[in-house]
């Protein structure tokens, strides 16, 4: 009997995929505080090529699995030994690898159960939803302690989800949030109780990949393009998607299920 869960652990990531439930986990473990170098990125990098390219992952999970950490962000004394040209093509590359999950057909979850800092928060801003735990700890970009900015889209990342002033505020203190409070400015989606944060956002993930997949993809495509459009032409952007969406299998199964009163049988196209 074939396995339905498929299981590809690297140096710093383990990829578990569910052929079931279309959900793809990918589980951190670089070190007590997933403090991270280029070769963590590398196998992020290919992780995200492994689940897109793959037509039955419909959601992917970014978790850690070092007990009150997700991440601290890059490790101090690999940029230390630098040289800044390396750092600025490490910070390129770092973005250029979560620009790909924004362009991915899957939905991306970070689930922040533990500190959650740097370039921590960075990568977890890359993915599309972001769910903490109520005890899970801090989190901010405290780079300007540094003397620094938060150079893996820190900066602009954070404006776009939680405003400009909040983002100015944020980033020129230093300051970490609770929780509670990234909730309250919306830099977390949703805070659940520490000892169900993974089995919420699972089931969450769960109940996302059992939708139209193709409509859940294209949900994603017009938002995340349409938010650098003007309005009217965000509008008529979003209008040729739902033409394409009209036209599909899944849209006819939709109706004709809801007419029928039954479950409806999704084909992804």
């Amino acid at each position: 009997m074939k396995m339905s869960t498929a299981v590809e652990a690297k140096r710093t990531l383990t990829i578990q995929k569910n052929k079931e439930t279309g959900v793809a986990e990918v589980h951190l473990h670089i070190n007590k505080t997933n403090a991270y170098t280029l070769d963590f990125y590398k196998e992020l990098n290919a992780a995200i090529d492994d689940i897109r390219f793959d037509p039955d992952m419909k959601v992917a999970v970014l978790m850690s699995d070092m007990p009150k950490f997700f991440s601290v962000g890059a490790d101090i004394n690999f940029l230390k030994a630098a040289d800044p040209v390396f750092k600025t093509q490490f910070c390129l590359f770092c973005n250029e690898t979560l620009d790909k999950i924004a362009r991915s057909p899957q939905i991306w979850i970070a689930c922040l159960e533990g500190h959650t800092v740097g370039g921590g928060l960075e990568m977890a801003m890359g993915c599309d939803l972001r769910f903490m735990g109520d005890n899970a700890g801090k989190i901010g970009l405290p780079e300007v302690n540094l003397g620094v900015l938060a150079g893996t889209g820190g900066t602009q990342r954070m404006a776009r989800l939680v405003g400009h002033s909040k983002a100015i505020d944020l980033n020129i203190t230093g300051e970490s949030i609770s929780p509670q409070e990234a909730k309250e400015i919306r830099l977390v989606d949703r805070v659940f109780p520490q000892n169900e944060i993974r089995e919420k956002t699972l089931e969450y993930a769960k109940n996302v990949a059992s939708k139209a997949s193709y409509a859940v993809t294209n949900i994603k495509l017009s938002i995340m393009n349409g938010k650098e459009m003007p309005l009217n032409a965000a509008i008529r952007y979003e209008g040729e998607i739902q033409n394409l969406l009209f036209r599909s299998e899944d849209a006819k199964e939709g109706l004709a299920s809801f007419l029928e009163k039954r479950e409806p049988q999704w084909k992804g196209k």
